[in-house]
């Protein structure tokens, strides 16, 4: 047998975890298969297969036999999943208005004005395309389900408003059947209608909870540029991206994106490669020097040579990652979905049981109680309360902690986010502002010239392209430096900048340009510069005419609430970890500021996937939040993650919160709410099941022996719409509590 392949496939068309579940033991049972996970929160299907014995394509027909589809052999099928996600999202919020706007009207009728002429046959009229129109894929994939002896909620919801319209159907036209046995012909199309009406509200409910989410996949791919400059036979030509080799050299400008892995060849320049490392700071690249695809080039050119193209580049190894940490991970399962493929086929054996033990011991009416009661329970059974009772309640939640900057996307991470015990944070852009600035300048006497100094150095790092020297352009122009005219202006690779101003030669640069240039760093400054940098502050000298005439240290500063938020983690018996690409010194500084006691430096963005694993293996439950491309490994990996919502655009896709301002103090409160919206989720599922447990037994007539009570199918469909609203109402409440 050859090697096996695993690859990510989209899915299309499924409304709920039995769906996936369905899809999942379809693929498994397809020839040349070895393993399937399908992620309902996602939607999509990691699948191990060997390709001498399955095609794509056979995958896909498998999928599309029980009434879904899988998005294979396209270029971007990413793309075409999120047309579809909209298309369907636009489609059911048609069939919600349309279906309400039918419904009323006969809930009307057939509560209020019963006696009204024609009455029955105007419900009639409005209530078909509700249950046959705007209901149809209940029937379409519940009879796809039927083929494959499979039941999910659309069995029960097209047995229900089937049974409940095609009796309502013979009544109206047949209404003498029941005359001649002293009863009154009832109708129940308006609970036929309001089962679909409230079903397509749940569901559109649903959808919208998950609105936001969008391809991170996708926009990982974006990273890359879809053409390129390259060198050939001494000529710049465009080519697109997959036509790339290994071995072309390529110009890369300021600005753009590097387009693959490879080595600089000639040229300078720093390139921003925090998506890789998570850190600020743009790293310098000279002749010699590797690059990775994706990355920003900053302002100088360079021309490079490809060494890793297409599927083996860095980039396109995080996205394999990303894929297959998301794609492992068990779909969301509901506990109404869990138990689905039990609940429906109870109810319809109780609802047989029921047509049969009323023939058996009916007496004289015993067919006509065993057709309403049967048919009373399938009505009064409809999931439409357990269909119900999670989405509002997110949608409620979701609301809730927007009020508070916290973006929730599915149940899955409010189940889990109440258990975490293990908060694994990145360093820089989560503990930290993810933006150097100048946080001191020291001038060494002579306080009269400080001014001119002053706009001398905001001149001269005007002309630097290294990364630091934009955030002390920053500083000095907020303290009024005016620009001079700076001459003989010279970048020194990896130590500075030196220019004339009015003849007088200066430098700014690190302690290796000083002590090339022969300038003396007396013992004070030396002192002050070495207490910057315990403090993870990177020290910048300035000199002129053969002298120190000042230093600035340069930082990433520690948000301000950051060691709040750490302290009030701890304080609820979470475990806090701080996991940054920086080095030592830099970290510890960091972990002493905030009070992490556990922390780590140099870690790679595969290290902290790892990282994440290891806890989890330890028995955590581990919350990762993270800013960064480089984070979104980790996060796919972590039980809950959260990303910050001023960190990249890859990260708040992947996590499954996000943290609108930045502010880490919004953590806590965010595990707070899980707990309440939870609690909310789970009252919600306890009185809806209990709904059941009561009314199905009651429905069924046990209550007649004792005291002659039928419940009347008008009746149950009341009481299902009743319990629906109970369990919106419920979810209600959560808007009024305090995180």
């Amino acid at each position: 047998m050859n090697k096996a392949v695993k690859t990510s496939f989209p899915v299309l068309e499924m409304t709920c975890a039995a769906c996936a579940v369905s899809v999942e033991s379809m693929l498994k049972s397809t020839p040349g298969v070895s393993a399937a996970s399908v992620n309902f929160a996602n939607q999509t299907a990691l699948v191990e297969f060997d390709p001498t014995v399955t095609k794509p394509q056979d995958l896909r027909q498998a999928v599309q036999s029980i009434g879904y589809d899988l998005v294979v052999d396209v270029e971007d099928p990413q793309a075409i999943q999120e047309a579809e996600r909209l298309k369907h999202l636009g489609a059911i919020r048609s069939q919600t208005i349309w279906s309400t706007a039918l419904s009323l009207p006969v809930v009307v009728i057939g509560m209020f004005f019963m006696e009204l002429p024609f009455g029955n046959y105007i419900s009639m009229a409005l209530a078909a395309p509700v249950v046959f129109y705007f209901g149809r894929n209940f029937f379409i994939h519940a009879w796809k389900q039927a083929r494959f002896r499979k039941a999910n909620m659309d069995t029960l919801v097209a047995l229900s408003t089937g049974i409940a319209f095609a009796f309502s159907v013979f009544n109206t036209f047949f209404p003498e059947f029941w005359h001649a046995r002293g009863l009154h012909a009832h109708v129940y199309y308006e609970a036929a209608a309001v089962v679909i009406t409230f079903i397509s509200l749940g569901k559109w409910l649903e959808e919208r909870a998950k609105s936001s989410t969008s391809s991170a996949i996708r926009k990982l791919m974006g990273l890359q540029p879809k053409t390129v400059r390259a060198i050939i036979d001494g000529s710049e030509r465009e080519l697109p991206i997959v036509a790339v080799k290994e071995g072309h050299v390529l110009l890369v400008r300021p600005g753009e994106k590097i387009p693959v892995d490879g080595v600089v060849n000639s040229g300078n320049s720093y390139v921003d490669e925090s998506m890789i490392s998570g850190e600020p700071i743009a790293v310098e690249k000279k002749s010699g020097s590797s690059v990775f695809a994706g990355t920003i080039n900053q302002k100088g050119s360079f021309q490079m040579e490809a060494r890793k193209v297409g599927g083996d580049t860095l980039l396109a190894q995080i996205i394999k990652m990303v894929q297959e940490a998301q794609g492992s991970k068990a779909p969301v399962q509901q506990l109404v979905d869990k138990v689905a493929g039990v609940f429906v086929p109870v109810v319809m054996g109780i609802s047989v049981l029921t047509f049969i033990v009323w023939m058996i011991f009916g007496g004289e009416n015993a067919f006509t109680h065993a057709l309403l009661t049967s048919i009373t329970v399938l009505v009064i059974a409809c999931p439409c309360a357990l269909g119900l009772a999670t989405p509002t309640a997110i949608m409620v939640g979701v609301g809730k902690g927007a009020e508070h900057n916290i973006l929730i996307k599915d149940a899955e991470s409010l189940e889990l986010a109440r258990r975490v015990n293990a908060v694994v944070l990145d360093k820089t852009g989560t503990i930290t502002e993810g933006k150097p600035r100048v946080t001191q300048l020291s001038w060494v006497g002579h306080s009269v010239e400080t001014e001119r100094w002053r706009d001398i150095v905001y001149s001269m790092e005007l002309q630097s392209e290294h990364p630091l020297a934009q955030a002390v352009v920053d500083y000095l122009s907020l303290e009024g430096a005016r620009r001079v005219t700076v001459t003989d202006f010279v970048s020194l690779t990896g130590r500075g900048v030196a220019g004339r101003v009015e003849g007088n030669e200066y430098q700014i640069g690190n302690a290796s340009l000083m002590a090339e240039r022969g300038i003396r760093v007396p013992d004070k400054e030396r002192e002050l510069a070495k207490r910057w940098e315990e403090e993870a502050e990177t020290v910048i000298y300035i000199s002129g005419a053969g002298q120190l005439l000042g230093m600035l240290a340069i930082a990433d500063r520690v948000k301000p609430t950051s060691r709040a938020a750490v302290e009030t983690l701890e304080k609820m018996g979470v475990t806090v970890y701080m996991l940054t690409g920086d080095h030592e010194a830099t970290a510890a500084a960091v972990a002493r500021q905030v009070g992490v006691t556990h922390f780590q430096s140099g870690v790679m963005p595969t290290d902290k996937a790892d990282f994440v694993k290891q806890l989890q293996g330890s028995g955590k439950i581990v919350a990762m939040v993270g800013d960064g491309i480089n984070d979104s490994q980790a996060l796919a990996q972590a039980d809950v993650s959260i990303a910050m919502g001023r960190g990249s655009d890859i990260a708040m896709d992947v996590a499954k919160m996000t943290l609108i301002t930045s502010d880490l103090m919004l953590l806590p409160k965010a595990l707070v709410l899980s707990a309440k919206t939870v609690a909310g989720i789970r009252q919600n599922l306890f009185w809806a099941f209990v709904y059941n447990l009561i009314g199905i037994p009651i429905a069924a007539g046990i209550l007649y022996p004792f005291n002659g009570f039928l419940l009347d199918p008008m009746i149950a469909g009341a009481a299902m719409a009743m319990s629906s609203v109970s369990v919106v109402t419920n979810s209600l409440r959560l808007k009024f509590t305090k995180l």
